[in-house]
C-alpha cells in the first residue's frame, strides 16, 4: 500500500515539474520571438506561441533534456500571416526561424 502512495506522490511531483518547466520554456520562446520580431520590424500576431512537439534530446554538453518546438504567426506587410518556429531546449532557445517573407 505504501508503494502505491509513493508512486502517486512521485507522479504528482513529476507532473508539477513538467508543468513548471514547460512554462519556463514557453516564456523563453516568447521572449525570443518578441525580440526577433521587433529587430526585424515584423508584427507578431496574437502574441502567442503553440507547442507542436516535445522530444528528448541531448544538449551541446551531452546532457539529456526536453526539446520543445513552438510555432507562431507573424506578418511582414500587415495584411498576411506567415508561420515561424522556435525550438527551446530546457530554457535555452536553440533555433528560431522566421520563414520566408517579402523582401522590399
Amino acid at each position: 500500500m505504501i508503494t502505491v502512495e509513493i508512486a502517486i506522490v512521485l507522479g504528482i511531483l513529476l507532473l508539477g515539474w513538467y508543468w513548471s518547466d514547460s512554462l519556463r520554456a514557453r516564456e523563453a520562446g516568447m521572449r525570443a520571438v518578441r525580440e526577433a520580431c521587433a529587430a526585424e520590424g515584423l508584427q507578431w500576431l496574437d502574441e502567442n506561441i503553440a507547442c507542436v512537439q516535445v522530444r528528448i534530446r541531448r544538449d551541446r554538453f551531452g546532457r539529456l533534456g526536453l526539446l520543445r518546438v513552438y510555432q507562431f504567426e507573424f506578418s511582414d506587410t500587415g495584411d498576411n500571416r506567415r508561420l515561424g518556429s522556435v525550438q527551446v531546449h530546457g530554457n535555452d532557445v536553440v533555433f528560431l526561424s522566421l520563414g520566408l517573407r517579402l523582401v522590399r
